[in-house]
């Protein structure tokens, strides 16, 4: 194999890393959501490019592969760029073993150094996963091994198919990914390097899908808990990613250093780059909250150098361009639409920020208190208040790279207080959703207000000052008086069952209507809790759910 076909390759690879940057990091959703797997990956393959590109214009191929994998190990950045360190390290492993004379076959050195690679990768992280990198890295080696006799071409071509098949198939592995919808970043990014190696081979391009991310624009957390106070890192319990390389470490003291670093935090990884020629160096990783401990334990195993510490939130924070891309202060938020100083009142308790429509609302004004609210996932329950189509005007306006908006298609406010019972800010977001839409549905919505003039309805024709009973927008009851009409539906809304009857009752309600309406339910339906509240809503005497 010539050397040559090596440099081409490192560069295709920087090339391709540098087409995906953005894809990759929009996938970025393990080990950390923090948007910079396809950074760091394109960081750590340039250089290796560049070592590359430093070596004797008579390098072989083992002395290229050698300097292209010290030279990540050197700038590896996060832990996919340490993995990548070791993809290079074990194709250099490969070929100098391998190698006869400087000089090692292509299929010898894809077969044997994607296994190493593998083993290497695997090593180097303290607590491997199945639906990352690593899996693909295994099932890479176990394709090429079983092409082994194919032309190169064939062998290459193969490697790549089955790593973009097996990228598939991540989501389902892993469930940090599964709950995003998302491939792993990292395997996305190994393919790039099997991808490169067919086109410097045949000249040819893949074609491969976008894999699209929960995150857009190249890492803006869409779906991601926003910090808190400090620099929570989202998706981890520690705060800042500590690197840094040790030398001079004897083979004893890496162990010790592991274990102590597992105490310290997590996503620890520690991989060497075995060159001869200057010892054996190690690149540290490490996710904590004491990132001073973590470098003293490496002081404690020898010589540390080119120490990064960075906190999460903090990179988020800087990374933002303009107001609209600062993080929310808050992870999730509810906004309801009501009318009436009770129910203003009572909603605010039950933890909504509420928007009054007392006097009309439009989409402007909703759109801006969800912004307001300052929350990354924002549930909406507009209770009628506004038209369905206008609530597409508010979406847009609401929504942002930082901020989801979910409408529950609430139409009064009966059951907005259904689907506000069961919010549980412990539970995950759209699950949360999921069950405050299912309260909201599973809750029949009646009203009482008074006929403002003739109209023949299903009940019959009414005239004006009659009470009319409602169930959604069909009038099925006229009554002379609030109390009767307000009976007669609540008797027409358990005729199909019930547990409980809520009633919010309105500023026009008569003093003795709630009364009767509770000895009326205890008489006449026994079993069933009667709750009511008095919400204060102009123009209609009473809102009734039934669940």
């Amino acid at each position: 194999m010539d050397p040559r076909l090596l440099r081409d390759w490192t560069d295709e690879c920087v090339r391709g890393l540098t087409a995906v940057r953005g894809e990759i990091n929009d996938l970025n959703v393990f080990p950390i959501p923090d948007s910079d797997t396809g950074s760091n990956m394109l960081h750590t393959m340039t250089a290796a490019a560049a070592a590359c590109a430093d070596a004797p214009a008579d390098a072989d191929a083992p002395e290229v592969l050698r300097r292209a994998a010290d030279g990540a190990v050197g700038q590896a950045r996060g832990n996919s760029g340490i993995i990548l360190s070791q993809v290079l390290l074990g194709l250099a492993d490969a070929a100098g073993i391998d190698a006869v004379d400087g000089h090692v076959s292509f299929n010898r050195l894809w077969t044997s150094g994607l296994g190493l690679a593998a083993l290497a990768a695997t090593r180097a992280v303290s607590e491997p996963r199945e639906g990352t990198v690593l899996t693909l890295l295994r099932t890479a080696a176990a394709a090429a091994v079983a092409v082994a006799d194919s032309t190169p071409a064939d062998l290459a071509r193969a490697v790549a198919d089955t790593c973009a098949d097996d990228l598939e198939r991540t989501t389902e592995q892993l469930p940090e990914l599964a709950r995003a919808g998302v491939v792993d970043a990292g395997g996305r990014g190994l393919l790039v390097l099997f991808d490169a190696m067919v086109k410097v081979l045949t000249g040819v391009s893949a074609q491969r899908r976008r894999y699209q991310g929960v995150l857009a624009g190249g890492g803006d957390p869409i779906g991601h808990a926003p910090a808190g106070d400090g620099c929570d890192a989202v998706g981890s319990d520690m705060d800042y990613e500590v690197m840094y390389i040790l030398a001079r470490a004897t083979a004893d003291r890496i162990p010790v250093l592991r274990s102590t670093l597992e105490t310290l935090g997590d996503a620890v990884v520690i991989v060497g780059d075995s060159s001869q020629s200057t010892g054996e160096r190690f690149s540290v990783h490490v996710h904590t909250d004491d990132p001073g401990a973590a470098v003293e334990a490496g002081l404690d195993a020898g010589d540390v150098a080119d120490i990064r510490i960075s906190c999460f939130v903090l990179d988020a924070h800087r990374a933002a361009t303009g107001p609209d891309d600062r993080l929310p202060s808050r992870h999730r938020g509810v906004v309801a639409v009501v009318t009436g100083d009770g129910a203003a009142e009572l909603f605010a308790d039950a933890g909504a920020r509420v928007v009054r429509a007392d006097d009309g609302l439009d989409a402007a004004t909703l759109a801006r208190a969800i912004v307001d609210l300052d929350a990354a996932h924002v549930v909406v329950m507009a209770n009628g208040a506004i038209p369905a189509q206008d609530l597409v005007t508010v979406a847009a306006d609401a929504r942002s790279a930082h901020r989801a908006v979910v409408f529950l298609p609430t139409l009064s406010m009966v059951q907005c207080l259904s689907a506000l019972a069961v919010h549980d800010l412990s539970a995950d977001a759209d699950a949360d959703a999921y069950a405050m839409a299912e309260a909201a549905a599973s809750t029949r919505r009646g009203s009482v207000t008074t006929a403002t003039e003739s109209a023949l309805t299903l009940a019959g024709t009414c005239e004006p000052g009659d009470l009319l009973g409602l169930i959604g927008v069909d009038v099925l009851v006229i009554g002379p008086d609030q109390l009767a009409a307000a009976t007669a539906l609540v008797d027409l809304m358990l005729g199909t069952g019930g547990e409980l009857v809520t009633v919010l009752a309105g500023a026009d309600i008569g003093t003795d209507v709630l009364d009767g309406l509770e000895r009326h339910v205890a008489t006449a339906h026994p079993g069933v809790e009667f709750v009511s509240y008095a919400s204060g809503q102009a123009g209609e005497v009473l809102q009734v759910g039934v669940e």
